[in-house]
């Protein structure tokens, strides 16, 4: 099997006809990509810097932007490849690299989500005990847990995905995502069963404990000062829409796997970028701006230039 993987190819047939334009896109995409390498690495340079931004909140945002390059690098150095090549063409061993990737980064950011509202639960809801509770050694754990779970989990299902047989060799898709499964001869009832429990542990438990903080969130404010309830707002809306973006994320990728079929080329394309372009830009964005306390370095950044 180690044997057939090594020689194994896959076609990514996602991509519209772009010979002509090719250079075109290669700019604009490697562009993109340098603007979500910097956007996101400056927010977490700052943190980084200033001491009054080691805080469990700043921290989490670091880990969550950090998270979104790691997940732009996995695809995007791939795609500025296809777009210089005659043929958009990648090895099964690299596609389950991919996939695996894509995935574990992709689960790690709801994980890191609720552990931001769990950070914003215990600083409304329990002040007095925020700095026993926080400790660096909790945010430590939190980090390891949020990077480590979603990554022991997938490479199960990586390794599973590496023993089926393959009856297709074409994915309508610009980069490897569950679309796999439909190049094997036989549908894996372990694969879906797994695939499920992966979702659960990942996905749909961390959003619930998210809906669940925030509902006790805003229970508390409601019955709190004026004070208390624009504090909540500063701190806690800038997380809700970033789990906005990631909840449509989610259910835009379901929907792009399940419907590829449905699509022009052309629109597969876009709407593939869209997934992989809007998220990594939206975060920085969002806390440069939304974060008062960030927006106070990035505005001195600015100035001393």
């Amino acid at each position: 099997m180690e044997e057939e993987l090594n020689t194994t190819y896959l076609i990514l047939d996602g991509h519209v006809e772009v010979h002509q334009y090719r250079y075109l896109y290669f700019i604009i995409v490697f562009i993109v990509y340098i603007l979500i390498l910097c956007s996101n690495s400056t927010i977490v340079y700052l943190i980084w810097k200033h001491q009054d931004l080691h805080e469990p909140m700043y921290i989490f945002i670091a880990a969550l932007l950090l998270n979104s390059v790691l997940l732009s690098t996995n695809i995007y150095p791939k795609l500025l490849i296809d777009f210089l090549s005659e043929k958009q063409i990648i090895s099964y061993q690299a596609c389950l690299v991919q996939y695996f990737m894509f995935y574990s980064l992709g689960s790690s950011e709801f994980l890191l989500l609720a552990a931001m509202s769990y950070d914003r639960y215990v600083s409304i809801c329990k002040p007095l005990q925020y700095s026993a509770i926080m400790t660096k050694t909790t945010v430590i754990i939190v980090l390891a847990v949020a990077w480590l779970l979603s990554a022991c989990q997938l490479v199960g299902l990586a390794i599973i995905c590496s023993h089926q047989e393959l009856c297709s060799f074409t994915l309508k898709v610009i980069y490897c995502n569950n679309t796999i499964y439909k190049l094997f001869c036989v549908a894996s009832r372990a694969i879906s069963v797994y695939g499920l429990v992966i979702l659960l542990n990942t996905v749909v438990f961390p959003v619930v404990f998210i809906i669940f903080t925030y509902t006790r969130i805003l229970i508390i404010c409601y019955h709190s000062s004026k004070e208390v309830r624009k504090k909540a707002a500063q701190t806690c809306l800038p997380h809700l829409l970033v789990l906005i973006n990631y909840f449509f994320w989610g259910t835009y990728d379901v929907i792009t796997v399940r419907l590829e079929s449905e699509f022009p080329k052309t629109v597969r394309l876009i709407m593939s970028l869209q997934l992989v372009l809007f998220n990594p830009l939206f975060n920085p964005i969002i806390y440069g701006l939304k974060m008062k306390e960030i927006t106070k370095h990035l505005k001195n950044v600015v100035r001393s230039r």
